[in-house]
């Protein structure tokens, strides 16, 4: 079974593009989701955040507070390695345990997709994949995205997007690259020319039956 890691930059499209790959066929690992799972209260993760960042990141109903975090942690590079560092271990053994249950099944999917968004950054995870697709946009258009979808001022946009690594850089490391800073046709037409090359006949046997992709510009 290949293992494909998607990643990219935040407010780059990445989610957008993993809907696709899963509409194609694939079963997708997200390390966003189980990132929220393994610090979900009464774990391990969670008593080891409140530990680390104190009671203030706990919001009314006892889940963790995202928003009073973030602005912690994307402020204070100090402070997001701490982070890091208690959730990373979490999130790479629960890929592991997704990992495991997918190939023990009797007809196992071709291929998988683990969507992380620091692929590169987290040797661990990168250790997981066979090959790497990471999803680009311009940077004034990453800026923008986010601004709009965060309601974020410019300012603390910028520091959100400095604290990763840049859009550029994952391009230079990755396999493969989908541009989607234009149409959602345009980057769907990428994503079913990476799956075809990467599984050849599999790849239309997986998508035989199912219902076409809609995709609208």
């Amino acid at each position: 079974m290949l293992v494909l890691g998607l990643t990219g930059g935040i407010a780059s499209g990445k989610s957008t593009v993993s809907r696709m790959f899963s509409s194609l066929g694939a079963p997708i690992i997200d390390a966003d989701h189980l990132a929220r799972e393994v610090v979900r209260p009464g774990t391990p993760g969670y008593k080891q955040v409140i530990m680390a960042f104190g009671p203030e990141v706990v919001g009314e109903g006892g889940e963790l507070n995202r928003r009073h975090l973030a602005a912690i942690v994307f402020s204070d590079a100090a402070e997001r390695r701490r982070l890091e560092e208690i959730i990373h271990p979490l999130v790479y053994q629960a890929m592991q345990d997704e990992l495991a249950k997918l190939r023990a099944q009797g007809d196992p999917a071709p291929a998988v997709v683990l969507d992380v968004p620091l692929l590169f950054e987290s040797p661990a995870g990168l250790s997981l994949v066979d090959k790497t697709v990471v999803v680009w946009v311009p940077p004034d258009i990453q800026l923008k995205r986010l601004m709009s979808r965060d309601k974020l001022d410019r300012d603390e946009a910028k520091r959100r997007i400095a604290a990763q690594l840049s859009l550029d850089e994952k391009r230079r490391r990755a396999d493969y690259c989908i541009d989607n800073s234009l149409t959602t046709a345009h980057t769907f037409e990428q994503v079913q020319k990476i799956w075809v090359e990467l599984l050849g006949g599999e790849a239309e046997l997986l998508t035989k039956g199912r219902p076409a992709e809609r995709i609208e510009d």
